[in-house]
């Protein structure tokens, strides 16, 4: 069984990995490999992000390795918070604060337009592969649901029944979102191999 790293301590989203690849592959996460630093994010698009996660591994544990990253770009704000999504309100990666910048900055807006995209980047020996994955939506003016992470609770997909991503059932949220979109495509060429 082939040994690949997907750069994430998310216990989530290896779980749901190693379910879509089956046994074809062992999925090691960072802790698997002894990977504790704060691997750098200091690119300007999330398509870089990926990239230098997945180098980061490659170059220092010397695994084949897949990252990603995902943005929310909201039209009326120019498409941010974009590449600072996670961090949009400070460095701390807290979710509420986060939410609360978009929704004061959005206060009496009503193009509320607004997308989440992920990128994939897939490095095996020197080859580099990249997958994305998108969905439109648009931003509510309060919270809905509890479910998810993130933006999940104010983002409203254009697909579906006028549920949140927080509203969903995981299963229904991964049917259209932008991260299950990018992943089955990463799957798709795994299987291939």
């Amino acid at each position: 069984m082939k040994k690949i790293v997907f750069a994430t301590n998310n216990a989530h989203k290896l779980q749901e990995l190693r379910q879509m690849l089956g046994d074809r592959y062992e999925i090691l996460g960072l802790a698997d490999i002894g990977c504790h630093e704060d691997i750098p994010e200091t690119a300007d698009t999330i398509e870089g992000n990926a990239q230098m996660k997945a180098r980061y591994v490659k170059e220092h544990y010397g695994y084949d390795c897949f990252s990603d990253d995902t943005g929310l770009e909201i039209d009326a704000l120019g498409g941010e918070p974009g590449v600072h999504s996670a961090r949009y309100a400070g460095p701390g990666h807290d979710s509420e604060a986060n939410i609360d910048k978009v929704l004061a900055k959005l206060d009496g807006v009503t193009d509320r337009q607004a997308r989440f995209r992920t990128a994939i980047v897939l490095l095996q020996g020197d080859e580099m592969h990249m997958f994305d994955g998108q969905v439109e939506g648009n931003i509510l003016t309060e919270r809905h649901g509890t479910g998810g992470f993130g933006y999940d609770s104010i983002f409203q997909p254009v697909e579906g029944d006028g549920s949140t991503f927080a509203q969903m059932l995981p299963q229904d949220k991964n049917r259209i979102s932008h991260r299950g979109r990018a992943v089955a495509k990463l799957v798709t060429f795994l299987n291939q191999e």
